[in-house]
């Protein structure tokens, strides 16, 4: 497998310019700017339309531009691929990316089916045999009062672990005529809300809790099971759109047994009216609860259960100082961050484990794992909400 020569930059190549494409560009903007990563260059960007990625790749940094993603596997200063794509290539790009010794990131969820995972973590084991690096792209894991809130649980100040209420809540499909996507399609997506967003919040309580999945039961609910197709190109404005139907899910709930003993629920929604990206988590122990909302992503709520009575209350924490998680390369204390900070994180860490010789986290492995409880989920929801057990 080729490596990169120690006297060059890395070259690094993102497939997609779209909004996880445009999302990761800016991490890789900087990266280098804010944290102490090992010399990278922005080499190449992939997308089908030339024209737009040839513009996208001026305005996001790149060198380059390339209509074929399998371009970057003969490219020998090309040794970083991130994979922005829909889910159904996650697979094939990023087994042919680590069989031909390039490291990889690929955004969440690992892939479609448990088979393609499957896959894709073989592919990673053998890869990293040859110190080939993989990761997948949980970017939540990487916002600081996140971060906290798992130092906080691992600290033991909530103590025996009791229970997690999850919600991830959006609302950009509410409107029935909101045009039909490849989000809303099986064959390209895998799921609709179930994979999009609920792979977040089961990553997300893997990730607090330092804990694995044992058995799911689960339902999933389309609420508008047609859409119209997207106007094309130079279409008269009155011309009536043409319905297809929604192949996946709008909304799932789901309730996750834990091997610790924790029961964690689920619930996700792409319809849910008024909540724009609200991933909210409540952690309850026998010491302590925590809470938090993405919606307010700078801040932690700490319940501390020790203390008398008259001094109980939930603490804000504001996550901005900096001795809190990756704080200390941004800002002044209290110049909060947002959404796209944890992009940064993301791409900073995979560099660092790179660099040092590290396995990155999540890994393919742990991405495999929530494909899983997903894969649990529609099992049990198409038998009528009967438990499934798992290995998540």
């Amino acid at each position: 497998m080729p490596h990169p020569s120690s006297d060059r930059p890395l070259g690094v190549a993102v497939i997609g310019y779209a909004f996880m494409g445009k999302a990761h560009s800016q991490a890789w903007r900087n990266a280098r700017a804010f944290f102490d990563t090992p010399a990278y260059e922005q080499k190449l960007l992939v997308g089908r339309d030339a024209e737009q990625a040839a513009a996208a790749a001026g305005r996001y940094g790149w060198q380059e531009s390339t209509t074929d993603w399998r371009d970057v596997l003969s490219r020998e200063d090309i040794d970083v691929v991130d994979i922005c794509s829909p889910g159904y290539l996650h697979a094939e790009m990023a087994v042919a990316a680590l069989e031909a010794g390039k490291h990889v990131l690929v955004e969440k969820p690992l892939a479609n089916t448990v088979a393609e995972a499957e896959a894709m973590a073989d592919a990673a084991r053998r890869a990293a045999a040859h110190g080939v690096r993989s990761m997948v792209g949980f970017n939540y894991r990487r916002v600081p009062a996140l971060a906290l809130a798992r130092e906080l649980i691992a600290g033991g100040r909530l103590g025996t672990i009791r229970s997690v209420r999850s919600a991830y809540l959006q609302d950009w499909l509410a409107d029935a005529e909101s045009p039909m996507t490849w989000r809303l399609d099986k064959e390209t997506a895998g799921s609709g809300a179930l994979g999009d967003i609920a792979s977040h919040l089961v990553d997300q309580i893997r990730f607090l809790l330092q804990d694995r999945v044992t058995a799911v039961s689960g339902r999933l609910h389309t609420y508008i099971p047609e859409r119209p197709e997207a106007a094309a190109a130079g279409a008269p404005a009155e011309a009536p759109a043409r319905k297809r139907q929604v192949t996946v899910d709008d909304a799932a709930w789901a309730t996750l047994d834990l091997a610790g003993g924790a029961v964690a629920s689920v619930e996700v929604s792409r319809v849910a009216l008024g909540r724009k990206n609200s991933l909210q988590v409540e952690v309850f122990g026998d010491l302590g609860s925590l809470s938090f909302d993405l919606e307010n992503l700078n801040e932690l709520q700490f319940f501390d259960g020790t203390l008398p009575v008259r001094q109980q209350g939930f603490t804000r924490i504001l996550a901005t100082e900096p001795e809190h998680p990756y704080l200390s390369s941004w800002w002044p204390q209290g110049h909060v961050l947002g959404w796209e900070h944890s992009f940064v994180h993301e791409v900073a860490d995979f560099l660092g484990c790179i660099r040092d010789g590290q396995a990155p986290s999540p890994s393919f492995d742990d991405g495999l794992a929530v494909q899983r409880v997903l894969a649990g989920v529609e099992e049990s929801a198409a038998a009528g909400s009967a438990l499934v057990p798992v290995d998540g």
